[in-house]
């Protein structure tokens, strides 16, 4: 298995138990259960469904020395598959979100950016790393100033060092301080360098103001967009649709890094198309996407092709929407057949 270093966004979850049609209320006092205080963002959720899986993950992030940046301080801290690097800027404030799940209705997020806005990707030590995973461009302000010019410099040098470069999206709200950014531009030069690229579908369309709903075409056609505009292998999820994966050519495969170069014959020129995997109880859909990114990268490190790597990634985001960890037993009860990517299972949190 391949090292994988994770940069970028990190908060503090909290979320509480939500009765179905919980909602505000001025001036009442509304009773609601206990609440999940969990890490979040790309470093609480796509680091951890790593390490879950077995990987081993650098960790790269930025935290305030307030009350949340202990939590987030110590819940690295007690993960033995992690090696945590937080720069803890004095004064400032952790991120932290209160994500609002009553029941059979979508989550809502209220979020603070915190000292994400403080993140320098110019930070990154990752020349013994194989795969370096980076997100969230549009919650981590400072990479995307200058047209993403910090971002893209971060990307550049790591490709340099042979790293197979790796980002995921966020939406982009419209009422945000970097709405204003051409998203369009950024996201052109960011694919350049990226050889793997796992947005979301509504991360897409935010990011380029394409106000048009879930179809097979466009999820297609913006895979091929981020493929011509340098992307080796673009993953994009699209929540209850499923996954779709494309693949540049065996040229552009053999430039990506030390995790995808040796097997660039075996993934170029391709197109696979995973459904979600059915839950019948979901507990959760907030961190879905992380999970996929997971499941993605973890089997690109193990040597795995397009077809198991996508099936890895559906897998994940099931166990996660379940309510489970994203362990190899968890994937095995839904894909005994992905069972040859876990040769060993380390120790690790249950």
């Amino acid at each position: 298995m391949r090292t994988i270093a994770v940069a970028g966004h990190v908060c503090v979850d909290i979320r509480p138990h939500l009765g179905v049609g919980t909602g505000l209320d001025a001036g009442k006092l509304i009773e609601v259960g206990a609440a999940d205080i969990t890490l979040g963002g790309v470093v609480g959720n796509t680091a951890f469904d790593l390490t879950a899986l077995g990987a081993h993950v650098r960790v790269f992030a930025t935290i305030g020395d307030d009350v949340f940046g202990g939590i987030v301080a110590a819940a690295l801290a007690a993960e033995p598959l992690v090696d945590a690097h937080p720069r803890i800027v004095p004064g400032a404030t952790t991120s932290y979100s209160l994500v609002l799940e009553p029941g059979g209705v979508d989550r809502t997020i209220w979020h603070h950016v915190g000292a994400n806005a403080l993140f320098d990707a110019r930070d990154l030590d990752v020349g013994d790393v194989d795969i370096l995973h980076l997100g969230y461009p549009p919650l981590l302000p400072a990479v995307v100033v200058d047209d993403g010019d910090p971002l893209v410099a971060a990307l550049t040098a790591a490709k340099a060092l042979g790293v197979t470069t790796s980002v995921d999206l966020a939406v982009v709200d419209p009422l945000s301080p970097v709405a204003g950014h051409d998203w369009q531009r950024i996201l052109t030069r960011t694919a350049a360098v990226s050889d793997v690229l796992s947005p979301s579908l509504d991360d897409l369309t935010s990011a380029l103001r394409i106000d048009e709903p879930y179809s097979p075409g466009l999820v297609d056609e913006l895979a091929r967009l981020l493929l011509g505009w340098g992307a080796a292998v673009v993953a994009i999820s699209a929540g209850k649709h499923g996954l779709h994966l494309v693949t540049g050519s065996v040229g552009r495969l053999r430039n990506a890094g030390r995790a995808l170069a040796p097997h660039a014959d075996v993934w170029a020129d391709r197109t696979v198309s995973v459904p979600t995997v059915v839950v019948d109880v979901p507990v959760t859909t907030n961190g879905a996407g992380d999970a996929s990114s997971a499941g993605l990268l973890y089997a690109i490190g193990c040597g795995a092709g397009p077809d198991g790597s996508a099936l890895l990634a559906a897998a994940c985001a099931g166990a996660h929407v379940r309510g489970d960890r994203t362990t190899p037993e968890a994937v095995g009860r839904m894909r005994p057949d992905l069972s040859p990517l876990f040769p060993t299972v380390p120790s690790r949190r249950t």
